[in-house]
């Protein structure tokens, strides 16, 4: 390899990246760790106005292409329609950070008991943390077939992974409500897991690799309790903060990582280790 070969593994330069979610607690702090490594972005989010004003402000700060689209990942139609506005701006997708999810309009219903969870709220969570995923990596996924190459990285949890563990959250709180982590959280992210190795299986002849980054507990709003507590749980003594998630994207999502598919990357802290 010559004088700055390695370092050159990393340049997303030149390539074009959706990633679904993008407004979100991760998502923001992905686009731009992808668009200040070079790439393109397609920022898709169910907020048109706000995708279409976050991708300007992605355009005026790293110089790059972008593009603000509204879609419902659990709408096939709308999946398709996505990727249209998408490769029309853009070119040729390929790279795809399969990273929505939803916590559905009623938090309280989410976050409710394992007795007294609904079978509405759960398959609702589903429509989008699973369902979603599958759609958007079929019809992106596919376009990176034909084509011959491709990286998709798909966000899951620590807790798809692993069970959490219920004593944390005793007196625990997000935003001022007491939190939990309700089981359609853990089953949907566990099946990311799961899609992700099928799939990376299926299309690893055709030069598509599919990926997981697995995030450990990020610090977004709640209270000094579960933060300690959670803290404790982990070797590195702390929760995360959002930005330590993107190195792995970036790594997952270059040529830097060609010879890599199929894998679960756990960005945890250790906690996974003890």
């Amino acid at each position: 390899m010559t004088k700055g070969a390695y370092r050159r593994l990393f340049d997303l330069t030149g390539k074009a990246a959706l990633v679904t979610g993008g407004l979100g607690i991760l998502g923001r702090g992905f686009c731009a760790a992808l668009a200040d490594s070079g790439a393109d972005v397609a920022v898709v989010d169910l907020d048109e106005a706000g995708a279409r004003s976050f991708a300007a402000e992605l355009a005026g700060t790293y110089g790059v292409r972008t593009i603000g689209i509204a879609a419902d990942v659990a709408d096939p139609a709308s999946v398709a329609k996505m990727a249209e506005a998408a490769e029309a701006a853009l070119g040729p997708l390929s790279i795809l950070h399969n990273n929505a999810a939803t916590k559905t309009g009623n938090v309280g219903d989410f976050l409710a008991s394992v007795a007294d969870y609904s079978l509405e709220t759960w398959r609702e969570v589903m429509a989008v943390n699973l369902d979603g995923m599958f759609l958007v990596a079929r019809e992106v996924g596919g376009r990176m077939a034909e084509r011959g190459r491709g990286s998709i990285i798909q966000t899951a949890s620590i807790y798809g992974a692993y069970a959490p563990d219920q004593s944390i959250y005793e007196g625990s709180e997000y935003l001022g409500r007491r939190i939990n982590t309700p089981p359609v959280y853990s089953a949907s992210k566990a099946g990311v897991i799961g899609l992700t190795k099928y799939l990376a299986t299926y299309w690893g002849a055709r030069g598509v690799r599919v990926n997981t980054l697995t995030p450990g507990g990020v610090e977004s709003g709640q209270n000094d309790t579960f933060r300690q507590r959670y803290g404790a749980r982990v070797p590195l003594g702390r929760m995360a903060d959002r930005d330590e998630m993107t190195g792995a994207l970036i790594f997952l999502a270059s040529d830097a990582s060609s010879y890599i598919t199929g894998q679960n990357i756990l960005v945890d802290g250790g906690l996974s280790a003890w």
